[in-house]
């Protein structure tokens, strides 16, 4: 996944935008990186955040850069903002999204005898990628535009200009754009919450497709959002931070709903009820809160010294130093029956170990709930799995083997329709291959439900198929 801040201020912008694109830390682990135009021209600053968090990278050239207009960014994947000099002139841009079809569109842009830059892994920066798109066209909003068109998946990005700062949601609203203002200055943000703290408050969220220019006196619309919205509905579920608003929507008390809605139709009786540490914690109170079983908190993570990207290379013990931060409160595990809420069942590998390390530290039941239902097609429109395959999923190895190896897209549908005995078998071999006492995935009307908003604007694709 990945997330961004932008900042035009009358100003110098760049503490605003160094806590701004701080607070989007939850959103990527691997590259982050800050630029800057001012008096003196454009300056950019890219590091790696794998073993250190983004204020420890970047708080040198916080006290070094200077600017006006700034943007910056978190990412798991590659390394940005990317500064460009071309026909526009020079300009910093960074983005969040997925490009499907990267092959066939540089493909076509090597007709013009241009070149990438390769990464290490083979392939090519989509940041970069995106503004070479931008760049076949004679101005910005009909790049920005013809990008929106030509990309198969989503993309939203900021372009910072010596003008003002470019802001375009992607075409079908997947990920939030949201505009900040305080006295003298603008902001726009994935994470509403990330200018609070800052002295701004919100103006108003992008719609889809809507593209912005930001200055520190204005926000001038360029491009009118479209009619049709599909916003990530996962965004709810787990990888927005608590505090966070979508379309108007707490997180929180999204989370506390969903919690609320798995109880009502739950049968066990547990002694207590646990959310797996952070994003299931939520949950697992709206569940308690409803039920009147206990909320508690039978292992607690270790945060001080364990970020969440942390993984040190001593490739024996790896399995050891993965279940390492979790330490088991024993008094609250020894002898009761344990109902675990987690945002999600991906791979099955942790909640699996989670399990077993509750049995060992004496567990008498572990009942798994998960706050979504089964993910059984793989995301094609943002990376927030690092899942490199679908077939990662556990669902999908489920399912393979009770079909033999045999599965189409009009299978896989009838293993998400939780009225099915295909369903009820996938559930049931899940449980028996991650040991866990019983398991209960939400229902996806539930789930639908807890958002609140109109189901046609949402996306959940990832749990139905169905796009």
């Amino acid at each position: 996944m990945g997330g961004f801040f932008g900042v035009a201020s009358k100003e110098d912008c760049v503490f605003d935008l160094f806590f701004g694109t701080d607070y989007h830390s939850h959103l990527g682990t691997r590259r982050a990186g800050m630029a800057v135009y001012g008096e003196d021209g454009f300056e950019k600053s890219i590091h790696k955040i794998e073993n250190a968090p983004f204020r420890t990278k970047f708080d040198k050239d916080s006290n070094t850069m200077k600017g006006y207009y700034g943007i910056g960014c978190i990412s798991d994947y590659e390394a940005q903002p990317i500064l460009v000099r071309s026909h526009h002139g020079s300009f910093a841009i960074t983005t969040v999204g997925k490009i499907n079809n990267a092959d066939e569109i540089i493909g076509e842009i090597l007709k013009n005898k241009t070149h990438f830059f390769e990464m290490s892994n083979g392939e090519i920066n989509a940041t970069e990628l995106v503004a070479a798109i931008i760049n076949q066209k004679e101005n910005f909003i009909e790049g920005i535009q013809y990008a929106q068109e030509i990309i198969e998946g989503s993309m939203s990005m900021l372009i910072l200009t010596p003008k003002g700062i470019y802001c375009a949601r992607d075409k079908q609203g997947r990920t939030p754009i949201v505009i900040g203002k305080k006295d003298g200055a603008y902001c726009a943000a994935f994470e509403s919450f990330s200018f609070m703290n800052l002295g701004y408050t919100t103006e108003r969220e992008l719609g889809p497709g809507e593209v912005v220019v930001l200055t520190a006196d204005a926000v001038k619309t360029l491009v009118a959002p479209g009619k049709n919205m599909k916003i990530c509905a996962f965004l709810w579920i787990y990888y927005g931070y608590p505090s966070s608003v979508y379309e108007g929507v707490s997180v929180e008390e999204m989370r506390y709903r969903c919690g609320e809605l798995l109880a009502k139709r739950d049968n066990v009786k547990p002694d207590i009820v646990a959310g797996v540490p952070d994003s299931g914690t939520a949950h697992a109170i709206g569940y308690a809160n409803a039920s009147g079983i206990p909320f508690s908190r039978p292992f607690i993570k270790y945060t001080p010294t364990w970020p969440r990207s942390f993984m040190p290379t001593m490739q024996k013990q790896r399995n050891l130093i993965a279940k390492m931060k979790l330490l088991p409160v024993k008094h609250l595990i020894e002898g009761k029956k344990l109902l675990l809420i987690d945002d999600s069942i991906v791979r099955g590998t942790q909640l699996r170990e989670t399990t077993e390390f509750l049995y060992e530290s004496g567990a008498k039941e572990v009942h798994i709930r998960p706050a979504c239902p089964p993910l059984i097609f793989g995301c094609k429109y943002l990376n927030f799995s690092r899942s490199k395959s679908e077939m990662e999923l556990i669902t999908r190895v489920v399912i393979n083997e009770l079909e033999d190896g045999e599965v189409t897209d009009d299978v896989l549908r009838e293993y998400a329709d939780y009225n099915s005995e295909k369903y009820e078998k996938m559930v049931e071999k899940i449980c028996e291959k991650l040991n866990f006492t019983s398991l209960r995935f939400h229902r996806l009307d539930d789930m639908i439900e807890a958002v609140g908003i109109d189901p046609d604007k949402l996306c959940t694709y990832c749990w139905s198929g169905k796009e």
